[in-house]
Parts: structure tokens; sequence; C-alpha cells
């Protein structure tokens, strides 16, 4: 194998869960430019038509699914679809997840005593055992091959438990133990040829966040975001484009002898004690 090669992913398909997401769809972006079919699986089937409309235009091989994460019947049917269409899947992405304000503390309005059951539920499941269950049923077909790809999205939050979102905090940290399980046991009872990484991705704005992050009224930072800024030695938020090159990376054969790690790409926080 020469160097020039190590990223060319040509053939591959790449199923990403999630895909109409902010940083999935730059994912999406740089899969389909490395040669990759993308399959775009979300819930909206209007958003998920949007950005397979705008990968073929970019000249790439695009497909969409509507599924949910959480539904694994649903799931089946989607990776029936991708059997009929492709025949195989190579690299899974699993990129649903996030959080919801009313899973968030904020001071004076919501504590953590005031936090829905069900709503924290959902989030914890949706980061979490979203990815078990993509897993279970787009991994298996790598299984049977005995090769490909499983890459996670987790997060910051996974490593310091972030204030304010206790249940996707929870759900990522899990994320990361279950990285390091299913590399070995894909490695060990199915074929070393099947690798399982993560990426934590440190601040980046997004749907979800910006209220937290950005002042709806001013457009400055709020006193958190720049907070975030302050333990950033890099000063800023991440742009979705920074990701690419890592999972690039992870999902290809430039990195294959790497599984079950997980890799920061947040600009130093990790590394920052804030001193």
């Amino acid at each position: 194998m020469t160097t020039n090669n190590l990223f060319d992913l040509s053939g591959k398909v790449a199923v990403v869960t999630g895909a109409t997401g902010v940083l999935c769809q730059a994912m999406c972006r740089g899969l389909s430019a490395q040669g990759a079919k993308v399959v775009a699986l979300a819930r909206s089937q209007d958003k998920i038509t949007a950005l397979v409309d705008s990968l073929r235009q970019d000249g790439g091989e695009a497909l969409g699914v509507s599924a949910d994460v959480l539904d694994k019947g649903s799931l089946a049917a989607a990776a029936a679809r991708v059997a009929e269409t492709y025949g195989r899947v190579d690299i899974l992405v699993n990129g649903a997840g996030g959080n919801r304000p009313e899973a968030t503390t904020m001071p004076g309005q919501r504590t953590f005593f005031d936090l829905d059951e069900a709503i924290l539920r959902d989030v914890f499941e949706l980061n979490f055992s979203g990815a078990i269950l993509s897993s279970q049923v787009f991994g298996k077909s790598m299984a049977d091959a005995g090769a490909g790809v499983i890459l996670n999205i987790s997060s910051m939050a996974a490593y310091r438990p972030m204030t304010r979102v206790v249940a996707y905090a929870g759900a990522k940290a899990a994320l990361n133990n279950f990285t390091q399980w299913l590399a070995v046991y894909m490695a060990s009872e199915h074929s070393p040829q099947i690798r399982v990484n993560a990426i934590a991705p440190g601040f980046y704005l997004g749907e979800q966040n910006r209220y937290l992050l950005i002042d709806q009224d001013t457009g400055k930072l709020t006193a958190r975001g720049q907070q975030i800024i302050d333990h950033t030695p890099m000063q800023r938020f991440g742009d979705p484009d920074d990701l690419v090159g890592t999972v690039l990376w992870l999902v290809s054969d430039a990195s294959r002898f790497v599984t079950g790690i997980v890799v920061p790409v947040d600009g130093g926080f990790m590394a920052s004690s804030g001193v």
C-alpha cells in the first residue's frame, strides 16, 4: 500500500446515522469526497432529500433512508434497503445523538430535581442505545463479511461530566465504554478486520447548544460560552469541517491497526487545566 491512497474510500458504502445534523453533514461530505457511497440515515425525509441532492450535485453517490435509531425494526428495514441497493456496508458512523433543553439544568429556571424522567430517558437512549442498536443491525453484515469499520461520536462530556447536561454526559461516557467493548468483541469473536473507534468533538456550535453558548439577543458569548473559550487553547469553537480529517483517518486504511480508541477533536480543551 502506498501512502497516497491511504484515505481513499472508493467503492466503500458508508452508513451515517443522524446524517442531517450539522456535524454529520460535514462528515457525509468528507466521506463522499473520498469516493464513499454515502447512505444518509435520519428521521426527517425532507432534510435527508436535501442532503442527498447536495451530495449528488457535488458528484457523489448517495442514498437517503428515513429511520429511527431507537426502533430496531426501522433500522432493519433501512439495512434491507441498503443491502438491496449496494449489497454491503463497509462503514457505520453512529452520529445520531444530542441533548434537549428540557434535559438541561438552568440556574433559576430548572434544577436537577425538576428534570422530567421521560425526557432524561429519551436523551440517554438516543445517545447510547441508538448506537448499540445501529451497531447490532449494521454491524451484523460486517461480522458476516469479516470486515468493516464502526465509528461512534462521543463528546468532551464523556471525560468530564459537563454541568447542566446530566443524561447527555452519562450517555456519552457509556458510549466510550461501549466503543472499547465492541472493538474487542468484534475483533475477537468475528474478525480482526473489523475495527471500532470513536471521536470526541469539543465544542461546536449547533442547533442544540447555541442557546447555551451564544446570547440570542446580543449575539455575544454567554458566560458559559466564554468559559469554554477560556479553557480551549485554540481560542475558538470548532468548525464542523474540523472533524472530517479525523473521521477519514479512522474509517480508512490509514488507521488499519487502530481499534478501541476515542480521539478528542477539541482544540486542546481536554489538555487544559485552566491554570
